[in-house]
């Protein structure tokens, strides 16, 4: 009789659950039916506004302004920022020893698909009088026409040589110097303006890139000594107008035979006019005419290992002027050369660097005879510590007969 009791109960007790679970459920379907009625009430509202013209037009219009606006924010487009600087000490012989920043570079590049490419650097100084000075290092616009050809417009690193359009920043060039004659005013050019076509392409199991160019040409400094008028140097840094209306073609050719080594040829032919005088006068001179204008250069470098080895050899010969004019003068030939090795020794941030050079100009007091021994501790990659010693050998009394001990940190950004 218990056991029957029981069993009621518990039957009673189960119905009872269910029943009461039964309630709930259509209890909370029925509030999520009127959920969705509520949803489905605001769907329609929205339809009935999208189906109206003018918000359809509206749309439109966003839609546009939005794909149009702000292209930098485009997937296809890409900006980037590189560059490099770097601080140092340089204590010269007969004089005091100073510490000195030497350039803060940025270098823009800003990129539409593989179309076209704008780039830039901005070269940043500090004087000796403690003037910031600001200079144009490039700026071109860069045509990929296709992958063996890209036209470079605007103005651009000379392609004479390999020194000034790719081992000049401070954290690529393994020596705080430049080699003499490879500055401003000396046997290289430093840049131009114009138009450059320049790429790759392989020749069966040789590899080539060339660049080929014209350009503004170069300005010519004379003095006048004792009566006598000479020629002082010439300034090939991308002028922006050409007073004589007269243009450079140039170009180099790079082979590499195999990895690791690379010859290069470079020649410039043009004419050019003197411009400038000591005294200040900034206008073509009366009676000067049109000189020939010629840049050959031959290029190398070796990188076997740990092991580097370059050289690089540049003459800029400016003809004789052939009027007959008060200020006709001879020519003038600007050579210079180098060799410099480096090795890094193995499983260690320490490097080796050894260079000579020579720079001969048309006057004995820019002459020079250098050698160059330094040590590099490479912290990374793209950032270097230097410090190396010039023995330099010029006419007596010149800054090209004084030593230099000279430091450097460079960062590569």
């Amino acid at each position: 009789m218990r056991a029957k009791n029981a069993a009621t109960t518990i039957m009673l007790t189960f119905a009872t659950y269910a029943l009461s679970t039964t309630v709930l459920a259509e209890s909370a379907i029925e509030e999520l039916e009127e959920r969705m009625e509520k949803l489905q009430s605001i769907v329609n509202g929205l339809k009935l506004q999208l189906n109206d013209s003018t918000t359809k037009e509206e749309i439109r219009a966003i839609k546009k302004d939005v794909a149009t606006a702000a292209e930098w924010l485009q997937p296809d487009t890409l900006i980037h920022m590189a560059g490099y600087a770097d601080v140092g000490y340089t204590d010269r012989e007969s004089a005091t020893g100073s510490f000195n920043v030497g350039s803060f570079s940025p270098i823009f590049h800003f990129q539409y698909r593989d179309m076209v490419m704008l780039e830039s650097e901005l070269e940043i100084e500090v004087g000796d009088d403690g003037e910031t000075e600001t200079n144009l290092e490039y700026l071109t616009v860069d045509w990929f026409v296709n992958d063996y050809m890209a036209l470079v417009a605007g103005k651009f690193l000379s392609p004479i040589g390999q020194f000034r359009q790719n081992l000049h920043p401070s954290w690529i060039n393994k020596l705080p110097s430049a080699p003499p004659g490879f500055g401003h005013d000396g046997a290289a050019p430093v840049s131009d303006v114009g138009f450059q076509l320049r790429g790759g392409f392989p020749m069966g199991f040789i590899r080539s890139n060339y660049a080929l160019y014209v350009s503004n040409g170069p300005a010519l400094i004379a003095e006048i000594e004792g009566g006598e008028f000479e020629l002082e140097g010439v300034e090939a840094e991308g002028f922006g107008s050409d007073d004589d209306g007269e243009k450079v073609v140039g170009g180099r050719v790079g082979l590499i035979p195999f990895l690791g080594f690379e010859l290069g040829l470079s020649m410039a032919n043009g004419k050019a006019t003197v411009t400038r005088v000591e005294d200040g006068e900034s206008s073509l001179l009366r009676g000067e005419g049109a000189r020939d204008y010629d840049v050959i250069g031959v290029d190398f470098g070796w990188q076997c290992g740990a092991f580097n080895l370059r050289g690089e050899y540049i003459e800029t010969k400016v003809g004789a002027d052939k009027g007959a004019g008060a200020a006709a003068s001879k020519g003038a030939t600007w050579g210079t050369w180098y060799m410099q090795g480096a090795y890094r020794f193995s499983k260690s941030k320490w490097e080796m660097v050894a260079r000579y050079a020579e720079f001969d100009s048309p006057h004995k007091s820019q002459d020079q005879r250098q050698w160059v021994i330094g040590a590099n501790y490479l912290f990374t990659n793209n950032f270097v510590g230097k410090l190396s010693y010039e023995f330099n050998d010029g006419q007596t009394r010149s800054k090209a007969d004084q030593d230099r001990l000279l430091l450097q940190m460079a960062y590569g950004f």
